[in-house]
């Protein structure tokens, strides 16, 4: 796909109704649910929702005078669009002038598939999209087997999640889940679940993480609730040693994770 100065566009105008449709659903989390649809913005998430998800988005618009790297999607709708109209979609500062409308996968747990020895993250009441799309890339980058998003208060195909993960919501295993169902799935699999907490008497290096282990962790502000905590097999902490008595979620979430892969390729 290329362009040249002279072309014309699709769409001009910033009042067109499609603009104002990529908008709503931009803002407006119960219409993306309502029509099981999402935005990617950004030509590496959408390399990756194409390459990774098996997704197939509705409708690509594409703005000529952002674009730096071309990207060839035949099987989609291309809409082209002034600067200012694309600017107006844009969830982000500086966009590169690519975005597509795909539809959310329909993932449950029966869905999600283990390796013999499982590592698995559970996010539970994660509030900041900036902090779900850092556990995502965390987990990406550490070979996760699979993230549950437990009682969300944000909303995973929410833009600004899929922007601070940088596609990865599309590359790991992912499931939304109750605390309940969530719980009896990782016990039906063998796992121990192992619940972040301040609280804790234990080091999150004095646990065997070898074994199929599921991570718990909850809010910076409330940490984990009492569901978690009771349920846990094992409560562990990290060693604070400044005055500060938590850190921020996805920076906890990390630090475990990158543990259990040390004992690993330790075994």
């Amino acid at each position: 796909m290329t362009y040249n100065n002279d072309m014309t566009y699709d769409i001009t105008s910033l009042q067109n109704e499609r603009v104002k449709y990529v908008v709503k659903l931009r803002e407006d989390k119960r219409q993306r649910q309502r029509e099981g649809l999402m935005l990617v913005e950004g030509w590496d998430e959408l390399s990756l929702a194409l390459a990774s998800s098996g997704l197939q988005p509705r409708t690509i618009f594409t703005a000529p005078e952002l674009v730096s790297r071309q990207m060839d999607i035949a099987s989609a709708e291309t809409v082209t669009v002034s600067r200012a109209v694309f600017e107006k979609m844009s969830h982000r500062e500086g966009p590169d002038g690519w975005l597509g409308i795909f539809p959310i996968p329909q993932r449950t747990l029966d869905d999600l598939k283990l390796g013999a020895s499982p590592l698995v993250i559970v996010a539970e009441s994660v509030e900041k999209p900036g902090n779900l799309g850092a556990i995502l890339r965390t987990a990406d980058a550490a070979g996760v087997d699979a993230l549950l998003v437990c009682d969300p208060r944000v909303d995973l195909w929410n833009p600004n999640v899929i922007r601070a993960s940088r596609g990865a919501v599309f590359a790991v295993p992912t499931a939304e889940a109750d605390n309940a169902s969530a719980l009896a799935w990782l016990k039906s699999r063998g796992m121990q679940v192992l619940a972040a907490t301040p609280s804790a008497q234990t080091s999150y290096t004095a646990v065997d993480l070898a074994r199929p282990t599921a991570i718990a962790v909850g809010t910076e502000d409330a940490g984990l609730s009492d569901f978690w905590l009771s349920n846990a097999d094992v409560r562990v902490l990290i060693p604070m040693l400044g005055k500060v008595n938590s850190l921020n979620v996805s920076v906890s979430t990390a630090l475990i994770v990158y543990e259990a892969v040390r004992q690993r390729n330790n075994g």
